[in-house]
């Protein structure tokens, strides 16, 4: 089986109406399916690289493409877990978390995006907040970052509910414009603090902690 060799695949996050799992091939098409549907108003730019400034088979493309080679890039010292977010059996966005020399920094970064149809049902904050329970729950983070595009009013929201702290600004250029860029820490205190109300459990990860710098792989 993959995960004999790869085990970070069988990882499992589960919420009470969501999973979120390494995906599948058959997730990436689902994936894929809603990049090409839309993710966003297309008069708004939300992310700081706009890929979803492309036709919709080129944004279903980029969406393969760029996760199969975060597979292929992985190293315990620069890992990306990008993990398809399942709700009542449909893929419906992905929530991804990501670290470089994580075993000295203990520090977490994330992004996300959910198809345009999916949003305003409260699960954007559900699977942040599931993904940091694997953070700091599963891998023993201190920290957690995270960035916005000035005006992207909804992460912004789940960022505070969450217990994001402000921690600085930056300047993006996107579509030939100065954008600013919103950065938000989360430490693990406030994280603890700030909790939802819903339960997590994870399976699969013990087998997978020398992939995330956490001990040493096999020979």
């Amino acid at each position: 089986m993959i995960t004999d060799h790869f085990p970070v695949l069988g990882l499992r996050v589960r919420t009470p109406r969501l999973e979120l799992r390494p995906p599948t091939l058959d997730d990436l098409s689902a994936l894929a399916d809603l990049a090409a549907e839309g993710v966003h108003d297309p008069a708004e730019m939300p992310f700081a690289f706009p890929w979803t400034d492309q036709s919709p088979a080129r944004r279903a493309l980029s969406v393969v493409q760029h996760n199969l080679g975060i597979y292929a890039r992985w190293t315990p010292q620069d890992w990306q877990l990008p993990l398809a977010v399942v709700h009542e059996g449909e893929v419906v966005g992905i929530q991804d978390v990501f670290a470089k020399d994580f075993a000295i920094t203990r520090r977490v970064a994330s992004g996300s995006w959910l198809g345009l149809k999916h949003q305003g049902r409260g699960i954007g904050t559900e699977m942040r907040a599931a993904m940091l329970h694997l953070a700091f729950e599963g891998l023993g983070a201190r920290e957690a970052a995270s960035g916005i595009v000035e005006g992207n009013t909804r992460s912004e929201r789940v960022s505070r509910r969450l217990g994001y702290r402000d921690d600085g600004v930056g300047v993006y250029a996107i579509r030939g414009k100065a954008a600013r860029e919103l950065r938000f820490l989360l430490a693990r205190e406030d994280w603890a603090a700030h909790r939802l109300d819903v339960p997590v459990t994870l399976s699969g990860l013990e087998p997978c902690l020398p992939f995330f710098g956490l001990g040493e792989l096999p020979e």
